[in-house]
């Protein structure tokens, strides 16, 4: 698997940022205390961390050395390890993944092995193509279209989000329940964030070295393409909308 974003610091900053309240609030009213929690995929480990501190076991797993360090540091009392999802064994109440499936090359047997670890299976992803923003700007067109490209060379798939029904249904997971959500920006202070964040990870990230390498953009057409997240996060009226799938279903 060849990762899109990478674990670089700005990377690691946007990852950092989530919680469950921000990224997993509809998995909430399903959690008890007395329940065992996967998180796969974690990162960081932010979700993982806020979801520990709702059931009685979480244990998150990450196949990047990098990221289960930085999640060890930051969060020293959480269950942090180096594993391969389809490497794991065992069973939880709970199998949670927060924007894995989009980076995989086989969803629906990622999706299975998550059916055969969890009784209830919790999965959430974006879908680029369904991204808003507004006012128009051709850089930002070039950089849905660069990351697009870059993804289905990783053979990705940026648009996971409205396929996580099919793929449960095609994993043979059971009582699949589908539903949506957003992260908005249009608040000047969430604007700067998440414009600057972009800004930065259009040039120096996986991503963007992917990029190069492909083919897909040259350096001085990323560093276009950041001026134009910058310029996007300067206006008054400038709104990002950030569209995301969300599967609850049970294992198997």
């Amino acid at each position: 698997m060849a990762y899109t974003h990478g674990h670089q610091e700005p990377v690691l900053r946007s990852h950092r940022w989530r919680t469950a309240g921000n990224s997993c609030s509809y998995l909430l009213p399903h959690l008890r205390p007395d329940m065992s929690l996967l998180d796969v995929g974690c990162g960081p480990g932010s979700i993982t961390a806020d979801l520990a501190t709702r059931v009685g076991r979480a244990v998150g797993v990450d196949r990047s050395p990098e990221a289960v360090a930085a999640a060890r540091t930051d969060h020293p009392g959480v269950d942090f390890r180096v594993a391969d999802l389809f490497d794991l064994d065992g069973r939880y109440d709970v199998v949670h993944a927060h924007q894995l499936l989009q980076h995989l090359q086989d969803p629906v047997g990622a999706l299975r092995k998550l059916g055969s670890l969890g009784r209830l299976v919790a999965v959430r992803d974006s879908d680029y193509p369904a991204f808003a923003w507004h006012p128009d700007d051709e850089r930002l067109d070039r950089w849905r279209a660069t990351y697009l490209a870059v993804t289905r060379r990783n053979g990705a798939s940026a648009e996971a989000g409205r396929r996580l029904l099919a793929w449960a249904h095609a994993a043979g997971l059971s009582d699949a329940t589908y539903g949506s959500s957003t992260w908005t920006f249009a608040e000047p202070a969430d604007r700067r964030w998440w414009g600057e964040l972009w800004a930065e990870r259009t040039v120096a990230s996986t991503f963007a070295e992917q990029a190069v390498a492909y083919g897909v953009a040259t350096g001085a057409e990323l560093a276009e393409v950041a001026e134009g997240w910058r310029a996007w996060a300067r206006g008054r009226d400038s709104v990002f909308v950030v569209v995301h799938g969300e599967l609850l279903a049970r294992g198997t």
